[in-house]
Protein backbone atom coordinates (compact mmCIF):
# COMPACT_ATOMS: atom_id res chain seq x y z
CA UNK A 1 0.00 0.00 0.00
CA UNK A 2 1.51 3.52 -1.12
CA UNK A 3 1.47 6.34 1.22
CA UNK A 4 -0.38 9.30 -0.15
CA UNK A 5 -1.16 13.09 0.14
CA UNK A 6 -4.79 14.33 0.74
CA UNK A 7 -6.16 15.93 -2.27
CA UNK A 8 -7.81 18.77 -2.08
CA UNK A 9 -11.54 17.45 -1.87
CA UNK A 10 -14.66 18.24 0.33
CA UNK A 11 -14.39 16.35 3.72
CA UNK A 12 -17.29 13.79 2.64
CA UNK A 13 -15.37 12.67 -0.72
CA UNK A 14 -14.35 9.43 -0.79
CA UNK A 15 -11.26 7.66 -2.33
CA UNK A 16 -10.28 4.72 -3.75
CA UNK A 17 -6.54 3.04 -2.85
CA UNK A 18 -5.45 0.29 -5.03
CA UNK A 19 -4.36 -2.75 -2.61
CA UNK A 20 -2.37 -5.07 -4.33
CA UNK A 21 0.44 -6.18 -1.57
CA UNK A 22 -0.07 -9.31 0.42
CA UNK A 23 -1.52 -9.34 3.83
CA UNK A 24 -2.45 -5.55 3.16
CA UNK A 25 -5.97 -5.33 3.00
CA UNK A 26 -6.69 -7.16 6.33
CA UNK A 27 -4.11 -5.10 7.91
CA UNK A 28 -5.83 -2.15 6.84
CA UNK A 29 -9.04 -3.32 7.43
CA UNK A 30 -8.35 -3.98 11.47
CA UNK A 31 -6.58 -0.56 11.58
CA UNK A 32 -9.72 0.94 10.29
CA UNK A 33 -11.84 -0.81 12.43
CA UNK A 34 -9.81 0.48 15.75
CA UNK A 35 -9.98 3.96 14.36
CA UNK A 36 -13.38 4.57 12.89
CA UNK A 37 -15.50 2.09 14.66
CA UNK A 38 -16.63 0.50 11.07
CA UNK A 39 -15.15 -2.04 8.79
CA UNK A 40 -14.18 -0.22 4.65
CA UNK A 41 -16.07 -1.19 2.06
CA UNK A 42 -13.75 -2.95 -0.96
CA UNK A 43 -14.99 -2.58 -4.25
CA UNK A 44 -13.72 -5.10 -6.85
CA UNK A 45 -11.30 -3.74 -9.58
CA UNK A 46 -8.79 -4.87 -12.45
CA UNK A 47 -5.96 -3.62 -9.90
CA UNK A 48 -7.22 -6.07 -6.83
CA UNK A 49 -9.21 -4.30 -4.26
CA UNK A 50 -10.31 -0.91 -4.03
CA UNK A 51 -10.40 0.53 -0.46
CA UNK A 52 -14.00 3.10 0.11
CA UNK A 53 -13.25 5.26 2.87
CA UNK A 54 -13.53 8.82 4.47
CA UNK A 55 -10.67 11.29 4.09
CA UNK A 56 -11.41 12.76 8.33
CA UNK A 57 -10.17 9.19 9.14
CA UNK A 58 -7.42 9.24 6.93
CA UNK A 59 -4.71 10.79 8.96
CA UNK A 60 -5.13 8.57 11.66
CA UNK A 61 -4.63 5.32 9.71
CA UNK A 62 -0.87 6.45 8.69
CA UNK A 63 -1.59 7.03 5.01
CA UNK A 64 -1.55 11.16 4.26
CA UNK A 65 1.38 12.36 4.69
CA UNK A 66 1.89 16.04 6.74
CA UNK A 67 3.21 18.52 3.79
CA UNK A 68 0.50 19.74 1.22
CA UNK A 69 3.20 20.57 -1.08
CA UNK A 70 4.22 16.27 -2.40
CA UNK A 71 2.56 15.13 -5.04
CA UNK A 72 -0.53 12.98 -4.88
CA UNK A 73 0.23 9.04 -5.48
CA UNK A 74 -1.79 7.76 -8.76
CA UNK A 75 -3.20 5.23 -6.75
CA UNK A 76 -5.62 7.33 -4.88
CA UNK A 77 -8.03 9.08 -6.68
CA UNK A 78 -11.44 11.01 -6.36
CA UNK A 79 -14.46 8.59 -7.31
CA UNK A 80 -16.41 9.43 -9.73
CA UNK A 81 -18.55 6.74 -10.52
CA UNK A 82 -22.07 6.75 -10.58
CA UNK A 83 -22.30 4.20 -7.79
CA UNK A 84 -19.50 5.09 -5.83
CA UNK A 85 -20.79 8.56 -5.57
CA UNK A 86 -24.05 6.89 -4.71
CA UNK A 87 -22.79 5.19 -1.99
CA UNK A 88 -20.06 8.23 -0.90
CA UNK A 89 -23.68 10.36 -0.85
CA UNK A 90 -25.46 7.70 1.21
CA UNK A 91 -22.74 7.18 4.44
CA UNK A 92 -22.07 11.24 3.95
CA UNK A 93 -22.67 11.02 7.68
CA UNK A 94 -19.35 9.67 8.83
CA UNK A 95 -18.22 13.04 7.63
CA UNK A 96 -17.85 15.18 10.95
CA UNK A 97 -18.62 18.72 8.31
CA UNK A 98 -18.01 22.02 9.59
CA UNK A 99 -18.40 22.47 13.36
CA UNK A 100 -21.48 24.38 14.72
CA UNK A 101 -21.44 25.82 17.54
CA UNK A 102 -23.92 25.04 20.04
CA UNK A 103 -27.39 26.98 20.66
CA UNK A 104 -27.59 28.16 23.45
CA UNK A 105 -30.77 27.34 25.40
CA UNK A 106 -31.92 28.60 28.82
CA UNK A 107 -33.95 25.31 29.68
CA UNK A 108 -34.75 25.28 33.14
CA UNK A 109 -33.67 22.39 35.12
CA UNK A 110 -36.08 19.13 36.18
CA UNK A 111 -33.48 18.23 38.64
CA UNK A 112 -30.61 20.11 39.82
CA UNK A 113 -26.94 19.35 39.96
CA UNK A 114 -26.53 18.56 43.37
CA UNK A 115 -30.02 16.70 43.39
CA UNK A 116 -32.47 18.70 44.26
CA UNK A 117 -35.87 18.47 42.44
CA UNK A 118 -37.11 21.69 40.66
CA UNK A 119 -40.46 21.44 41.08
CA UNK A 120 -43.05 23.10 43.62
CA UNK A 121 -46.59 21.97 44.79
CA UNK A 122 -49.01 24.48 44.05
CA UNK A 123 -52.52 25.47 44.55
CA UNK A 124 -52.65 22.36 46.78
CA UNK A 125 -56.64 22.28 48.44
CA UNK A 126 -56.73 19.17 50.46
CA UNK A 127 -54.05 20.30 53.10
CA UNK A 128 -55.81 18.18 55.42
CA UNK A 129 -53.90 14.97 54.34
CA UNK A 130 -50.57 16.28 55.72
CA UNK A 131 -52.12 15.84 59.08
CA UNK A 132 -53.28 12.07 58.04
CA UNK A 133 -49.47 11.79 58.33
CA UNK A 134 -47.95 14.39 60.84
CA UNK A 135 -44.80 12.42 61.40
CA UNK A 136 -43.65 12.77 57.87
CA UNK A 137 -44.85 16.35 58.35
CA UNK A 138 -42.70 16.80 60.65
CA UNK A 139 -39.57 14.94 59.49
CA UNK A 140 -39.88 16.93 56.29
CA UNK A 141 -40.03 20.40 57.84
CA UNK A 142 -36.86 22.38 57.38
CA UNK A 143 -34.55 22.77 60.57
CA UNK A 144 -35.38 26.02 61.87
CA UNK A 145 -38.83 24.88 61.64
CA UNK A 146 -38.50 21.21 63.53
CA UNK A 147 -36.80 23.07 66.11
CA UNK A 148 -39.34 25.81 66.39
CA UNK A 149 -41.99 23.07 66.79
CA UNK A 150 -40.09 20.59 69.03
CA UNK A 151 -39.76 23.67 71.67
CA UNK A 152 -43.02 24.56 71.23
CA UNK A 153 -44.54 20.81 71.57
CA UNK A 154 -42.53 20.51 75.19
CA UNK A 155 -43.26 24.55 76.28
CA UNK A 156 -47.10 24.18 75.38
CA UNK A 157 -47.85 20.82 77.33
CA UNK A 158 -45.59 21.97 80.67
CA UNK A 159 -48.29 25.37 80.15
CA UNK A 160 -51.51 23.47 79.37
CA UNK A 161 -50.82 20.92 82.39
CA UNK A 162 -49.27 24.00 84.91
CA UNK A 163 -52.09 25.77 84.13
CA UNK A 164 -54.64 23.03 85.12
CA UNK A 165 -52.57 22.36 88.32
CA UNK A 166 -52.82 25.83 88.73
CA UNK A 167 -57.02 25.61 88.39
CA UNK A 168 -57.28 22.93 90.88
CA UNK A 169 -55.47 24.52 93.56
CA UNK A 170 -57.76 27.72 93.06
CA UNK A 171 -60.83 25.82 93.07
CA UNK A 172 -59.95 23.86 96.03
CA UNK A 173 -58.96 27.51 98.21
CA UNK A 174 -55.53 25.93 98.36
CA UNK A 175 -54.26 29.64 97.43
CA UNK A 176 -56.24 31.04 100.18
CA UNK A 177 -54.68 28.91 103.13
CA UNK A 178 -51.00 29.12 102.59
CA UNK A 179 -50.10 30.49 105.80
CA UNK A 180 -53.09 28.03 107.06
CA UNK A 181 -51.00 24.58 108.56
CA UNK A 182 -53.98 22.69 109.14
CA UNK A 183 -54.89 22.63 105.42
CA UNK A 184 -54.32 19.99 103.25
CA UNK A 185 -53.86 21.35 99.66
CA UNK A 186 -53.97 19.05 96.56
CA UNK A 187 -49.79 20.50 96.38
CA UNK A 188 -48.03 21.48 98.90
CA UNK A 189 -46.32 24.91 98.21
CA UNK A 190 -48.31 25.43 95.52
CA UNK A 191 -48.55 28.97 95.92
CA UNK A 192 -49.49 30.69 92.27
CA UNK A 193 -48.98 30.02 88.65
CA UNK A 194 -45.17 30.00 88.63
CA UNK A 195 -45.21 27.08 91.31
CA UNK A 196 -47.85 25.12 89.10
CA UNK A 197 -45.82 25.48 86.16
CA UNK A 198 -42.71 24.20 87.57
CA UNK A 199 -44.67 21.27 89.26
CA UNK A 200 -45.90 20.66 85.82
CA UNK A 201 -42.29 20.43 84.07
CA UNK A 202 -41.01 17.98 87.23
CA UNK A 203 -44.07 15.90 86.54
CA UNK A 204 -43.62 15.64 83.31
CA UNK A 205 -39.98 15.31 82.76
CA UNK A 206 -39.72 12.57 86.32
CA UNK A 207 -37.12 15.19 87.17
CA UNK A 208 -37.85 14.49 90.95
CA UNK A 209 -40.07 16.01 93.78
CA UNK A 210 -38.35 18.60 96.40
CA UNK A 211 -40.35 21.00 97.75
CA UNK A 212 -43.16 20.61 95.76
CA UNK A 213 -45.16 17.43 96.67
CA UNK A 214 -48.83 15.88 95.56
CA UNK A 215 -51.00 15.02 98.58
CA UNK A 216 -53.27 12.28 98.73
CA UNK A 217 -55.81 14.21 99.76
CA UNK A 218 -56.67 15.35 96.04
CA UNK A 219 -57.96 12.48 94.11
CA UNK A 220 -58.15 14.53 90.95
CA UNK A 221 -54.60 15.59 90.90
CA UNK A 222 -53.89 11.84 91.19
CA UNK A 223 -55.85 11.31 87.91
CA UNK A 224 -54.11 14.61 86.45
CA UNK A 225 -50.74 13.25 87.57
CA UNK A 226 -51.53 9.65 85.63
CA UNK A 227 -52.56 11.92 82.80
CA UNK A 228 -50.01 13.98 82.27
CA UNK A 229 -47.27 11.11 82.77
CA UNK A 230 -48.62 8.68 79.81
CA UNK A 231 -49.07 12.30 77.44
CA UNK A 232 -45.79 13.38 78.67
CA UNK A 233 -44.40 10.35 77.47
CA UNK A 234 -45.90 10.10 74.45
CA UNK A 235 -44.72 13.11 73.60
CA UNK A 236 -41.57 12.56 74.42
CA UNK A 237 -41.41 9.28 72.34
CA UNK A 238 -43.06 10.95 69.27
CA UNK A 239 -40.35 14.59 69.15
CA UNK A 240 -37.34 12.36 70.16
CA UNK A 241 -38.32 10.16 67.35
CA UNK A 242 -38.65 13.29 64.69
CA UNK A 243 -35.41 14.22 65.64
CA UNK A 244 -33.82 11.11 65.73
CA UNK A 245 -35.15 10.43 62.34
CA UNK A 246 -34.05 13.51 60.93
CA UNK A 247 -30.94 13.74 61.96
CA UNK A 248 -29.96 10.31 60.83
CA UNK A 249 -31.81 10.70 57.77
CA UNK A 250 -28.70 9.64 54.63
CA UNK A 251 -29.41 13.32 53.04
CA UNK A 252 -25.72 14.44 53.54
CA UNK A 253 -24.73 10.86 52.53
CA UNK A 254 -25.83 11.67 49.19
CA UNK A 255 -23.11 14.66 49.28
CA UNK A 256 -20.50 12.28 49.18
CA UNK A 257 -21.56 10.67 46.16
CA UNK A 258 -20.49 12.41 43.06
CA UNK A 259 -21.51 12.44 39.54
CA UNK A 260 -18.73 13.71 36.43
CA UNK A 261 -19.95 16.99 35.55
CA UNK A 262 -20.29 15.89 31.91
CA UNK A 263 -21.94 13.18 30.00
CA UNK A 264 -19.87 11.91 26.81
CA UNK A 265 -21.05 9.70 23.49
CA UNK A 266 -18.42 7.77 22.15
CA UNK A 267 -17.66 4.09 20.69
CA UNK A 268 -17.45 1.45 22.52
CA UNK A 269 -17.03 -2.18 21.02
CA UNK A 270 -17.74 -0.56 17.53
CA UNK A 271 -20.74 0.81 18.55
CA UNK A 272 -21.77 4.60 20.12
CA UNK A 273 -22.67 4.70 24.10
CA UNK A 274 -23.82 7.56 26.10
CA UNK A 275 -21.03 7.41 29.06
CA UNK A 276 -21.13 8.89 32.81
CA UNK A 277 -19.05 8.52 35.62
CA UNK A 278 -20.10 8.21 39.36
CA UNK A 279 -17.62 7.59 42.16
CA UNK A 280 -18.19 7.51 46.27
CA UNK A 281 -15.59 9.66 48.03
CA UNK A 282 -16.11 7.84 51.71
CA UNK A 283 -13.98 4.41 52.75
CA UNK A 284 -17.64 2.97 54.32
CA UNK A 285 -19.29 2.09 50.87
CA UNK A 286 -23.00 1.79 49.56
CA UNK A 287 -24.14 -1.46 49.68
CA UNK A 288 -26.98 -3.03 47.03
CA UNK A 289 -25.93 0.08 44.77
CA UNK A 290 -27.58 0.28 41.82
CA UNK A 291 -28.34 3.27 38.58
CA UNK A 292 -31.26 4.34 36.90
CA UNK A 293 -31.27 6.80 34.30
CA UNK A 294 -34.22 8.75 33.08
CA UNK A 295 -34.70 10.82 29.55
CA UNK A 296 -36.78 13.82 30.18
CA UNK A 297 -38.15 15.34 27.73
CA UNK A 298 -41.49 16.84 25.93
CA UNK A 299 -43.33 15.01 23.50
CA UNK A 300 -46.80 15.14 21.53
CA UNK A 301 -48.63 11.88 20.26
CA UNK A 302 -49.59 10.86 17.20
CA UNK A 303 -53.28 11.87 18.41
CA UNK A 304 -51.96 15.72 19.18
CA UNK A 305 -51.96 15.43 23.37
CA UNK A 306 -48.56 17.32 23.93
CA UNK A 307 -46.33 15.33 27.01
CA UNK A 308 -44.70 17.82 28.96
CA UNK A 309 -41.27 16.30 30.59
CA UNK A 310 -41.94 12.77 29.84
CA UNK A 311 -39.67 10.18 31.20
CA UNK A 312 -38.07 8.07 29.40
CA UNK A 313 -36.41 4.62 30.64
CA UNK A 314 -32.28 5.03 30.00
CA UNK A 315 -30.92 1.10 30.05
CA UNK A 316 -28.13 0.86 31.72
CA UNK A 317 -27.50 -2.88 32.04
CA UNK A 318 -31.07 -3.71 33.77
CA UNK A 319 -31.05 -7.03 31.61
CA UNK A 320 -27.42 -8.13 31.99
CA UNK A 321 -26.89 -6.69 35.60
CA UNK A 322 -24.58 -4.30 34.86
CA UNK A 323 -26.93 -1.31 36.77
CA UNK A 324 -26.10 -3.19 39.96
CA UNK A 325 -22.33 -1.89 40.96
CA UNK A 326 -19.95 -2.75 43.49
CA UNK A 327 -18.65 0.86 43.98
CA UNK A 328 -15.55 0.90 45.63
CA UNK A 329 -13.53 3.02 43.01
CA UNK A 330 -15.32 5.51 40.44
CA UNK A 331 -17.23 3.77 37.49
CA UNK A 332 -18.47 4.95 34.36
CA UNK A 333 -21.81 3.71 33.50
CA UNK A 334 -22.38 2.96 29.59
CA UNK A 335 -25.89 3.33 27.74
CA UNK A 336 -25.88 1.21 24.54
CA UNK A 337 -27.28 3.50 21.66
CA UNK A 338 -29.23 0.44 19.83
CA UNK A 339 -32.84 0.44 18.41
CA UNK A 340 -34.51 0.31 22.13
CA UNK A 341 -32.65 3.72 22.79
CA UNK A 342 -34.35 6.90 22.31
CA UNK A 343 -31.23 8.20 20.78
CA UNK A 344 -30.63 5.33 17.93
CA UNK A 345 -31.40 7.92 15.38
CA UNK A 346 -29.65 11.20 16.40
CA UNK A 347 -26.72 12.34 15.28
CA UNK A 348 -24.42 14.69 16.55
CA UNK A 349 -26.21 17.65 14.99
CA UNK A 350 -29.82 16.77 15.92
CA UNK A 351 -28.35 16.02 19.51
CA UNK A 352 -27.20 19.69 19.81
CA UNK A 353 -30.29 20.95 18.44
CA UNK A 354 -32.42 18.61 20.27
CA UNK A 355 -33.86 19.72 24.01
CA UNK A 356 -34.03 16.98 26.77
CA UNK A 357 -32.19 16.40 29.97
CA UNK A 358 -30.77 13.21 31.15
CA UNK A 359 -31.92 12.44 34.88
CA UNK A 360 -29.54 9.38 36.74
CA UNK A 361 -30.66 7.75 39.72
CA UNK A 362 -27.98 6.29 42.06
CA UNK A 363 -29.70 4.32 45.53
CA UNK A 364 -28.07 2.15 47.82
CA UNK A 365 -27.70 1.27 51.23
CA UNK A 366 -25.36 3.32 53.71
CA UNK A 367 -23.21 0.56 54.92
CA UNK A 368 -22.94 2.99 58.77
CA UNK A 369 -26.30 2.78 59.36
CA UNK A 370 -28.65 0.39 56.73
CA UNK A 371 -30.69 3.33 55.88
CA UNK A 372 -31.67 3.97 52.03
CA UNK A 373 -29.23 6.27 50.53
CA UNK A 374 -30.16 8.12 47.00
CA UNK A 375 -28.13 10.42 44.97
CA UNK A 376 -29.45 12.66 41.94
CA UNK A 377 -27.91 14.29 39.13
CA UNK A 378 -28.81 15.89 35.71
CA UNK A 379 -27.57 16.26 32.09
CA UNK A 380 -28.61 19.01 30.01
CA UNK A 381 -27.61 19.51 26.25
CA UNK A 382 -25.05 21.64 26.64
CA UNK A 383 -23.09 19.06 28.92
CA UNK A 384 -23.44 15.92 27.06
CA UNK A 385 -19.91 15.99 24.52
CA UNK A 386 -19.91 13.79 21.14
CA UNK A 387 -16.74 12.16 20.66
CA UNK A 388 -14.94 12.44 24.06
CA UNK A 389 -14.04 9.85 26.69
CA UNK A 390 -13.45 9.71 30.36
CA UNK A 391 -9.64 10.30 31.36
CA UNK A 392 -8.75 7.45 33.75
CA UNK A 393 -8.25 7.94 37.39
CA UNK A 394 -7.03 4.58 38.85
CA UNK A 395 -3.58 3.98 39.02
CA UNK A 396 -1.39 1.10 40.94
CA UNK A 397 0.89 1.70 43.31
CA UNK A 398 3.12 -0.05 45.53
CA UNK A 399 -0.03 -2.75 47.09
CA UNK A 400 -2.78 -0.59 46.50
CA UNK A 401 -5.12 1.36 43.92
CA UNK A 402 -5.15 4.96 43.85
CA UNK A 403 -8.45 7.48 42.59
CA UNK A 404 -7.11 10.63 41.69
CA UNK A 405 -10.15 12.75 41.98
CA UNK A 406 -8.62 16.00 40.59
CA UNK A 407 -8.85 14.17 36.61
CA UNK A 408 -12.80 12.90 38.12
CA UNK A 409 -14.38 15.52 35.60
CA UNK A 410 -11.87 15.35 32.87
CA UNK A 411 -12.29 13.88 29.18
CA UNK A 412 -10.29 13.81 26.00
CA UNK A 413 -11.43 13.76 22.48
CA UNK A 414 -11.46 10.53 20.78
CA UNK A 415 -12.45 10.12 16.89
CA UNK A 416 -15.98 9.29 16.63
CA UNK A 417 -18.43 9.49 13.69
CA UNK A 418 -20.43 11.94 13.83
CA UNK A 419 -23.73 10.03 11.92
CA UNK A 420 -26.29 8.34 14.53
CA UNK A 421 -26.42 4.75 15.82
CA UNK A 422 -28.81 3.58 13.51
CA UNK A 423 -26.75 5.27 10.18
CA UNK A 424 -23.66 3.48 11.49
CA UNK A 425 -25.11 0.39 11.97
CA UNK A 426 -26.93 0.32 8.36
CA UNK A 427 -23.85 1.57 7.33
CA UNK A 428 -21.47 -1.25 8.82
CA UNK A 429 -23.96 -4.17 7.45
CA UNK A 430 -23.45 -2.76 3.99
CA UNK A 431 -19.92 -2.67 4.14
CA UNK A 432 -20.38 -6.70 5.70
CA UNK A 433 -22.41 -7.19 2.29
CA UNK A 434 -19.96 -5.26 0.24
CA UNK A 435 -16.57 -7.69 1.59
CA UNK A 436 -18.65 -10.91 1.84
CA UNK A 437 -19.32 -10.28 -2.07
CA UNK A 438 -16.07 -8.61 -3.17
CA UNK A 439 -13.56 -11.24 -1.77
CA UNK A 440 -13.55 -14.49 -3.01
CA UNK A 441 -12.84 -17.65 -0.16
CA UNK A 442 -9.81 -19.78 -0.80
CA UNK A 443 -12.70 -22.77 -0.57
CA UNK A 444 -14.55 -21.63 -3.56
CA UNK A 445 -10.74 -21.32 -5.33
CA UNK A 446 -10.16 -24.94 -4.40
CA UNK A 447 -13.89 -26.04 -5.46
CA UNK A 448 -13.50 -24.26 -8.63
CA UNK A 449 -9.75 -25.82 -9.27
CA UNK A 450 -11.49 -29.51 -8.34
CA UNK A 451 -14.27 -28.72 -10.91
CA UNK A 452 -11.66 -27.86 -13.72
CA UNK A 453 -9.92 -30.71 -13.20
CA UNK A 454 -13.21 -33.49 -13.33
CA UNK A 455 -13.38 -31.71 -16.90
CA UNK A 456 -10.33 -32.18 -17.80
CA UNK A 457 -10.33 -35.97 -16.98
CA UNK A 458 -13.50 -36.50 -18.25
CA UNK A 459 -12.58 -35.00 -22.06
CA UNK A 460 -9.15 -37.12 -22.25
CA UNK A 461 -11.53 -40.52 -21.14
CA UNK A 462 -14.17 -39.75 -24.27
CA UNK A 463 -10.35 -39.08 -26.18
CA UNK A 464 -9.53 -42.76 -24.88
CA UNK A 465 -12.47 -44.63 -26.01
CA UNK A 466 -12.32 -42.96 -29.47
CA UNK A 467 -8.91 -44.41 -30.17
CA UNK A 468 -10.16 -47.82 -29.99
CA UNK A 469 -11.21 -49.11 -26.47
CA UNK A 470 -14.57 -49.19 -26.93
CA UNK A 471 -16.74 -47.91 -30.61
CA UNK A 472 -18.55 -44.97 -29.84
CA UNK A 473 -22.13 -45.50 -29.53
CA UNK A 474 -22.92 -44.01 -33.25
CA UNK A 475 -20.80 -46.88 -35.06
CA UNK A 476 -22.66 -49.61 -32.61
CA UNK A 477 -26.33 -48.15 -33.76
CA UNK A 478 -25.22 -47.88 -37.86
CA UNK A 479 -23.78 -51.77 -37.35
Amino acid sequence: MQRVEKPSLDTSASVELAITEPGAQANFTAKLLLVSGSPPCYLPSTQGFLLYCYWPWMPHLGLLGESPSRPRAAAARAVTSPAAAAMAQENAAFSPGPEEPPRRRGRQRYVEKDGRCNVQQGNVRETYRYLTDLFTTLVDLQWRLSLLFFVLAYALTWLFFGAIWWLIAYGRGDLEHLEDTAWTPCVNNLNGFVAAFLFSIETETTIGYGHRVITDQCPEGIVLLLLQAILGSMVNAFMVGCMFVKISQPNKRAATLVFSSHAVVSLRDGRLCLMFRVGDLRSSHIVEASIRAKLIRSRQTLEGEFIPLHQTDLSVGFDTGDDRLFLVSPLVISHEIDAASPFWEASRRALERDDFEIVVILEGMVEATGMTCQARSSYLVDEVLWGHRFTSVLTLEDGFYEVDYASFHQTFEVPTPSCSARELAEAAARLDAHLYWSIPSRLDEKVEEEGAGEGASEGAGADKEQNGCLPPPESESKV
